[in-house]
């Protein structure tokens, strides 16, 4: 077999502001898909979602960053997609993404300066604003992405989110071990379930 060396690489500028994150805040519309929405004439709001960011939220989590979801929209199609991949942390329906967190936060004893989040419009402003790092798919609204640290090169629902798992692992020295780990099995789980 050959050797597999990590050559995922991020601005050494990054490191310090992202090394010490403990969860991220990612939402769903424009992040974890591309912000379309495609409404069935029950009524049936249908979205797309990227395997690639599936399997970077897992393992975020498997590198001890916990995943959490808020989302200003409720929806069967995004609560079958997070129990799928096994996120138990999720506010749905939150208006005010700030007043949905902060409790959220509290019952899993983080502090801002421990947060990533990732959003793309202004509802995710409060959050990014008081984030330890923030992070923003290149779609996202102008404000956003003039107050995120990063901005990926791919777009929501594209892999923007499994760059910015990508990068917080690797900010924090566990995405080699983690890519490394892949070499022995890609599952862990007696289920076989995939991202």
């Amino acid at each position: 077999m050959r050797a597999l060396q990590a050559t995922l690489s991020f601005s050494a500028e990054l490191r310090p502001t992202a090394r010490g994150i403990r969860a991220a805040i990612f939402d769903v519309d424009g992040v974890l898909t591309d912000g379309g929405l495609f409404i069935s004439e029950a009524g049936e709001t249908l979205k797309a979602f990227n395997a690639l960011d599936g399997h970077g939220l897992k393992l975020l989590a498997k590198g001890g960053i916990t995943p959490i979801v808020i989302t200003g929209r409720d929806s069967p199609a995004v609560r079958r997609r997070l129990k799928d991949l096994g996120l138990v942390h999720a506010v749905f329906g939150a208006h005010d993404k700030l007043a949905a967190a902060e409790p959220l936060l509290a019952s899993l004893g983080l502090d801002w300066p421990e947060l990533a989040v990732m959003g793309d419009d202004w509802p995710d402003l409060p959050l990014m604003l008081r984030a330890g790092f923030a992070c923003a798919p290149p779609n996202a609204h102008a404000e956003v992405r003039a107050i995120a640290h990063h901005v990926t090169a791919l777009h929501g629902g594209h892999g923007a989110a499994r760059e910015c798992c990508d990068l917080l692992l690797w900010a924090t020295g566990r995405y080699e071990a983690l890519l490394r780990g892949h070499l022995e099995t890609l599952d862990t789980t007696s289920s076989g379930a995939t991202s």
